[in-house]
């Protein structure tokens, strides 16, 4: 069994930057691809951005390219987002996710993770 548990959002102007992470705990966690989640007012959960069990590897989706930044620190069993030049339309509660496939790459594909937190409301004004 993996728990996650976010933190770090919060309200900030556009342009501003957060950064989120996400706690890990569980025997296996910090061998288990992460990623992270979000989803706006009335929309649907859009992906983010993941990363490999190592942390070699690592995938964003267009959105967050050139802005956002996955991490991870398998000696803390956490994960990191750094969010950079913010906008508006970042406005959501974010989840950390957590794929349980030891050993493996990472996925943007929602229903491949089998672990949830609880999310964190990041809200970006204009």
């Amino acid at each position: 069994q993996v728990q996650l548990v976010e933190s770090g959002g919060g309200l900030v102007q556009a342009g501003g930057s957060l950064r989120l992470s996400c706690a890990a705990s569980g025997r296996t966690c910090n061998r288990l691809p992460m990623g992270w989640f979000r989803q706006g007012p009335g929309k649907g959960r859009e992906f983010v951005a993941a990363i490999s069990n190592s942390g070699s590897s690592a995938g964003y989706a267009d959105s967050a390219k050139g802005r956002f930044t996955i991490s991870r620190d398998n000696a803390k069993n956490a994960a990191y987002l750094q969010m950079n030049s913010l906008k508006p339309e970042d406005t959501a509660v974010y989840y950390c996710a957590a794929r349980y496939l030891l050993d493996s790459d990472w996925t943007a594909r929602d229903y491949e993770y089998t672990y949830w937190g609880q999310g964190t409301q990041v809200t970006v004004s204009s």
